[in-house]
């Protein structure tokens, strides 16, 4: 547990912890049933929902999943890292395989990193060499990301790029893990696009365009302002204080902070640790806070929130 933490703080903490909800998980179990029981129930009626209903129905779903993805690289339901990896490896988003996912994220929990380009694996920002070597044309698109309207329309597509790039370089050189993984990711979601294919009216380019790349974009809302550069590491992550159906779809992971002070806190705590010491994570954040997403959309839906390029990196 974190060394700033006072001895009363600690104690609600582990009593958090030591709940027959913490020690069961039940609620993340019924999570998670509960989307992979929406997802085949979707699927397999697509025919009497009609093309449409399906897709505005899988959409938050995926969202959804993502976001149980996430609890399952922090240790949750279970103690073991195997067991949570097979729980979670359903292709449902189609584009990040759990593997690559979860060993990109846990680097991104490295604090002292934070917002840090080329040591935070999930930072938005430009190093002065990167600024310096990119054109007018990719400095646009940077700034346009910076925006929520360009974040939801753009970030998806150059987060793919991205990632197509990095990872045709490591498969390029022969990294064995890198092959490993893409094989058998590439599997399971060939089976999986099959299935959607012949069980539903959905075609398969439908949803890989217009179900699992909304839901990414969808997805990028949440982290297009969870981090700031700033001297203090802890003063780089954001509290955000959103309505109930971003709470739901992300996970509560809005309270962004108190997931990075205690990332093995399950989804469910979140509030509860928050709302039990609220003044002392705004003073410990900075001050870093966002009334809701809605707030970012009304101050930076065209406008960008900051600098593409990292102002002391």
């Amino acid at each position: 547990m974190p060394h700033y933490f006072d001895s009363a703080h600690r104690v609600e903490i582990e009593t958090l912890r030591q709940r027959l909800t913490a020690r069961t998980e039940w609620p993340t179990w019924l999570l998670l049933f509960g989307v992979y029981a929406g997802w085949f129930a979707i699927v397999l009626g697509s025919g009497g929902l009609g093309l449409w209903w399906s897709t505005l129905l899988l959409i938050p779903l995926l969202v959804l999943w993502l976001s149980v993805q996430h609890e399952l690289l922090h240790g949750h339901p279970t103690r073991w890292a195997a067991l949570n990896k097979i729980l979670g490896y359903a292709p449902f988003a189609v584009w990040y395989p759990y593997t690559l996912y979860r060993d990109s994220h846990l680097l991104h929990h490295r604090d002292e990193d934070l917002t840090l380009p080329g040591r935070d694996p999930e930072s938005r920002y430009l190093s002065a060499a990167q600024w310096q070597g990119s054109s007018l044309f990719e400095r646009g698109l940077h700034w346009l990301n910076k925006t929520v309207l360009g974040r939801f329309l753009l970030g998806a597509p150059l987060a793919l790029l991205a990632l197509a790039w990095d990872e045709v370089q490591r498969l390029k050189t022969g990294e064995r893990q890198a092959w490993s993984m893409w094989l058998s990711h590439g599997t399971v979601t060939l089976l999986m696009l099959l299935f959607i294919g012949r069980y539903s009216v959905l075609p398969i380019w439908h949803y890989l365009l217009l179900v699992s790349v909304p839901a990414l974009s969808i997805a990028m809302i949440r982290s297009y302002y969870e981090h700031r550069p700033h001297a203090e590491p802890e003063q780089r992550t954001v509290i955000n204080e959103a309505a109930w159906p971003w709470r739901w779809l992300f996970l509560n992971l809005n309270l962004h902070l108190v997931h990075h002070d205690l990332p093995g806190l399950a989804w469910y705590d979140l509030p509860r640790a928050y709302h039990a010491r609220r003044e002392q994570w705004l003073a410990r954040s900075g001050g870093f806070l966002m009334q809701g997403y809605g707030q970012l959309w009304r101050r930076h839906g065209v406008k960008a929130i900051d600098s593409p390029r990292h102002p002391f990196h």
